[in-house]
């Protein structure tokens, strides 16, 4: 089973060593940013299934971007890590979209025993159906459906164009795919990406949604 990946945002950069140090030796994969327009891009290229937001960070308080992103329906388990300790100011974290809130000094271990709580919490963090234009992904039954019609995908075809629709519009290079689709033995060298692509491109028909970004990779997207 592929480890939960958490995404750090603290502008405390021997805090935020110490704490990604800390959960990637629980076996997480761990992402991090400094500030709260990092924390976006990285929510944007990458699967989260918890991210842990300072409050203060030096463009703002993380409530308001956390609050932001629920209203569009975002589903990410958050905790919140403050020097704040009034009751009002944990009552705000909840209301603001925070799952969970921990104050100032804390200790590591307990920190991490409630991120592992928050990703078993959050499965995979994506919607079980994924939809763009007329292209439809049933994750739970497995199922493809592009206009109405059933299609047949291999295991690989599958995970390539369920990471590629969980992320429309947005540049994919081939080193993200290969690490979530492939294992560790793959060699980001090779041509396997190409190869998956090219057979998903004939399977889904045209108009093609699989466009290449030169330089970059892949992007879906209905034009």
């Amino acid at each position: 089973m592929t480890a939960a990946r958490v995404l750090v945002v603290e502008d405390d950069e021997d805090l935020r060593v110490a704490v990604t140090t800390e959960l990637a030796a629980s076996g997480l994969r761990v992402g991090q940013a400094g500030d709260l327009a990092g924390a976006h891009a990285e929510l944007a290229n990458a699967d989260y299934h918890c991210a842990v937001f300072d409050r203060t960070l030096p463009d703002g308080d993380s409530i308001g971007y956390v609050h932001r992103r629920r209203l569009e329906g975002w589903a990410v388990p958050v905790l919140f890590l403050t020097a704040r300790d009034s009751l009002g100011d944990r009552v705000a974290g909840f209301e603001h979209g925070g799952d969970d809130y921990l104050v100032k000094p804390f200790a590591v271990a307990e920190m991490t025993a409630r991120v592992n709580a928050l990703c078993r919490r959050s499965g995979s963090g994506r919607p079980s159906v994924l939809r763009h234009d007329d292209l439809e992904m049933d994750c739970a039954r497995r199922e493809v459906r592009r206009a109405g019609t059933l299609l047949t995908l291999s295991d690989k075809e599958f995970a390539v164009l369920e990471f590629l629709l969980a992320r429309p519009e947005h540049a994919v290079g081939r080193d993200e795919l290969i690490e979530h689709c492939w294992d560790s033995r793959t060699d980001p060298m090779s041509n396997v990406v190409d190869v998956v692509v090219r057979r998903l491109r004939l399977k889904l028909r045209e108009p093609g949604l699989i466009h290449t970004v030169r330089g970059r990779g892949y992007r879906l997207a209905a034009r």
